[in-house]
């Protein structure tokens, strides 16, 4: 529930610091009790999120995969050709 939080950008508003932001454990501790309070109300549909959330996290690494391999051919066709 708290990688939930953190990839919707629960705690941003909490950050305190501008060189390096961080969170105060009080500042977690009360915003996190509170709403995993209330996403507990809805865990089937938390399920659900988070198993979407992880296909697309699984899509996004294989298209920046296929981008490098693309990238690749496209270097190796270029070194061919400038022979």
């Amino acid at each position: 529930m708290a990688y939930s939080l953190w990839k919707a950008r629960f705690w941003d508003q909490s950050l305190v610091e501008s060189v390096i932001p961080f969170l105060r454990i009080d500042d977690f501790k009360k915003d996190f009790n509170s709403k995993v309070d209330e996403m507990l109300q809805e865990h089937e549909l938390h399920k659900k999120i988070v198993k979407a959330l992880k296909i697309l996290e699984f899509n996004e690494e294989q298209f920046y995969k296929n981008i490098k391999l693309i990238n690749d051919i496209r270097k190796a066709m270029l070194r061919n050709y400038c022979k």
